[in-house]
């Protein structure tokens, strides 16, 4: 096989380099590099290598996507490890490579595998690179323990790290990853790329509210329209690393892996440890070609949703733990009025769960409150033409639960249950949160229960969706059993559970909700249809919340529900037009009593219905169409929208988000149209903005206009004269 192979599809081309029998290096990612054959290549390698340095070591050698300081790397090392302190660096020698090419379009897989060893060490690695029909790169490795190394004392191999690196050029001096909180998630945050380390570590056992989420490297400025960006994202439901580094040469590299609590990982003789997909998207279309590529490999997997995207009412801010039949029922009636087409009940239906600080664990449906069980509000929702829905938190167990009180040995604890009763002592918990503790799933009984009551209450009351929530983080989360850390075992079996619903029952659809977006990477999903974004339905929060979600997760699968007037979580009051316009851009969806009086006005239960059968007009295109987003120079404006693939249509949004000296601030020009094509251009339903320039006696908006798909790229239409907290909806379709 050629040591220097070339990968190329949708405008990426990656090079990489197996030459000398070294781990594979990345010689290019970036732009297509057009049809290069194997004397052009060896050019390419030879123009490549970097020079002695005086000063430096003799030789100099190029850093592989592993990188090891036996090759000269003073950076962070891609395995770190050792069996009780030997065996700390490595020199992976390659024994064996190969090259394929499977599939067609979005599903093609062009792959690069090496496998190596170090003798001394005793280790084998292989690492598999891949470039998607996407467009996407992706990497992982895996190490196995194929004896005791150069210890005489028979130690494991401790795995400390394994950490996947791609390179990125100089000109990438700026980068942009996100943090966040609760109802703030993914705040965008920018910095300079310079020498020395940026390292993000999540160590909440799940990606939590301050996700990196993507890391994205680009010449300074880059925006959704324009620049050069390199980004990558790293796939895994669990404690995460993230790095950005720069060396004194210049090297820049991103990426990151799994990062396993001490001692957590250990390879006697035959054990193996892989890590999570490492992704890396390249855009010379500035951030909105990096969605793209996500959005596009997202769509391409056999978990992606088919069928329209059921609009949902979900019972959570309409009743929160007060399960009142006559209530619950009411709900279902106005929810089928308004248009919806499924119905989730959220928390509260099973034992003793009247509040958050008991019942969490015992999955039974309380007799209690629903003396008949759940099946009869199951099929009067579906009588009504709903889907029906169930809320659970499986990961996670009250303190104050029958669950707790007959198993206390499965709630995750940090230290080892025999040693803690030799002494004569209690138990010492983690600190609550919410009143809760995680419940150990990579103990066996405990996870056979949890999976027998998932599934019993799945064939019980046949619900079409499950909305998986995990509000707990996994602090000093360990088994009372073995005493160690059990993050990396909790995720597995989290997916295995997954796994198993899908598995047993195929069409139930899942979504993954963390006290909000507190868990969403491209491993959960690829198992889930659907995530809950935020708990905050304030529509001025969710504008910006959607607008960097969507770096990631495409509007079907991104839960965006209709709030009441006042937001609970902000106390912020806003008009219906404005919740109900942010909210059509997701997966669509009502969290608020819709029978309640403030919904029950016949003018309002009139816009809501229009709403409703806007977003159900329009969805396909929503839901199947490119993201595109304008960077407006200012800061109170968003310009945001959906075009269709074949460039037949786009609906785009306007949005004043705060007052602005400007007003109106001049020419909206509308991004991702087809040049060539002619497009009328008109304003959408079922509200009008109020702002003053809607007196002019001609406006586009509401006359209509028709321009080419170049102009409005390059020229624009005029912007209207918003009002804080208005939007104005652009409906765009092809003439010819």
């Amino acid at each position: 096989m050629n040591d220097l192979i070339h990968l190329r599809d949708a405008g990426v081309s990656l090079i990489v380099d197996l030459r000398d029998g070294r781990l594979p290096r990345i010689l290019h990612w970036g732009e297509d590099l057009g049809d290069i054959d194997g004397r052009a290549l060896e050019q390419l390698a030879i123009a490549s290598v970097e020079p002695v340095v005086i000063g430096e070591l003799d030789t100099r050698h190029a850093v592989s996507i592993l990188p090891e300081p036996s090759w000269g790397w003073r950076g962070t090392p891609g395995l770190e490890g050792h069996r009780d302190g030997r065996d700390h660096s490595t020199r992976f020698a390659v024994t064996e490579t190969s090259h394929s090419d499977v599939g067609t379009a979005d599903a093609r897989v062009q792959r690069v595998t090496a496998t190596a060893a170090d003798a001394v060490a005793e280790l084998e690695l292989g690492v598999t690179v891949e470039l998607l029909g996407t467009g996407l790169v992706r990497a992982r490795a895996t190490v196995r323990s194929t004896g005791h190394g150069s210890s005489d004392t028979g130690a494991p191999y401790t795995v400390d790290a394994l950490n996947l690196l791609l390179p990125v050029p100089r000109e990438a001096d700026e980068i942009l990853d996100f943090a966040g909180r609760w109802i703030r998630e993914r705040t965008p945050q920018r910095l300079a790329f310079v020498h020395g380390t940026h390292l993000r570590e999540g160590r909440r056992g799940k990606p939590g509210h301050d996700t990196p989420f993507v890391t994205s490297a680009g010449a300074a400025g880059f925006g959704f329209r324009s620049g050069e960006i390199w980004a990558t994202h790293v796939a895994w439901s669990g404690n995460t690393r993230w790095i950005a580094e720069r060396g004194m040469h210049g090297l820049g590299l991103i990426g990151g892996g799994e990062l396993p609590m001490p001692g957590e990982i250990r390879l006697e003789p035959g054990d193996e440890y892989t890590t999570p997909w490492l992704y890396g998207a390249h855009s010379t279309e500035g951030l909105d070609g990096i969605s793209a590529r996500f959005h596009r490999h997202l769509r391409s997997l056999p978990s992606h949703p088919s069928g329209p995207r059921p609009v949902t009412v979900n019972t959570w801010e309409a009743v929160y733990f007060d399960h009142d039949h006559a209530k619950l029922y009411a709900l279902a009636d106005a929810a089928a009025e308004v248009g919806a087409e499924r119905f989730v009940l959220d928390d509260g239906w099973f034992r003793h769960r009247r509040a958050d600080n008991a019942g969490l664990g015992d999955w039974y449906v309380d007799e209690d409150l629903y003396p008949e069980g759940l099946r009869p509000l199951a099929d009067y929702v579906r009588s009504k033409g709903l889907e029906f829905g169930l809320w659970f938190e499986p990961e996670m167990v009250n303190p104050d639960s029958d669950l707790a009180r007959a198993h206390p040995e499965w709630i995750a604890q940090p230290e080892l249950a025999a040693r803690r009763d030799s002494l004569g002592r209690d138990a010492r918990l983690p600190l609550e949160a919410r009143r809760q503790q995680v419940l150990d799933l990579t103990h066996p009984e405990a996870y056979a229960y949890i999976e027998e009551r998932l599934h019993a209450l799945v064939v019980e009351l046949e619900p079409a969706y499950l909305k998986w929530d995990h509000n707990r983080d996994l602090l000093e989360a360990g088994s009372s059993a073995t005493g160690r850390a059990i993050v990396h075992g909790q995720t597995l079996a989290f997916y295995r559970l997954l796994d198993g619903l899908h598995t047993a029952f195929p069409g139930l659809e899942i979504e993954t909700c963390a006290g909000g977006g507190g868990r969403v990477d491209l491993e959960v999903l690829s198992r889930t249809q659907r995530i809950w974004a935020s708990d905050c339905n304030d529509p001025l929060e969710r504008q910006r919340i959607q607008r960097w979600t969507a770096m990631l997760v495409p509007p079907e699968m991104m839960g965006a529900h209709i709030g009441p007037p006042a937001a609970h979580s902000t106390g912020r009051s806003a008009g219906l037009d404005l919740r109900a316009g942010t909210a059509l851009w997701g997966h669509l969806g009502i969290e608020w009593d819709v029978s309640g009086a403030d919904a029950a006005a016949p003018e309002v239960r009139a816009a809501l219905q229009q709403w409703v059968a806007l977003h159900q007009e329009h969805r396909d295109l929503l839901h199947s169409g490119t993201v595109v987003r304008s960077d407006l120079p200012e800061p109170g404006r968003f310009l945001h929208g959906i075009v269709a693939h074949d460039g037949s249509e786009a609906l785009y949004g306007f949005v004043a988000t705060d007052s602005v000296v400007d007003n109106p601030v001049g020419l909206l020009r509308l991004p991702g149209l087809d040049p060539v094509r002619t497009y009328r251009v008109e304003g959408l339903g079922p509200f009008q903005p109020s702002g003053a320039a809607m007196r002019a006696p001609t406006v586009w908006w509401r006359d209509g206009v028709e321009l080419s798909g170049q102009v409005l790229a390059a020229h624009g239409v005029q912007a209207p004269g918003l009002n804080p907290e208005e939007m104005l909806l652009i409906r765009v379709r092809a003439v010819n």
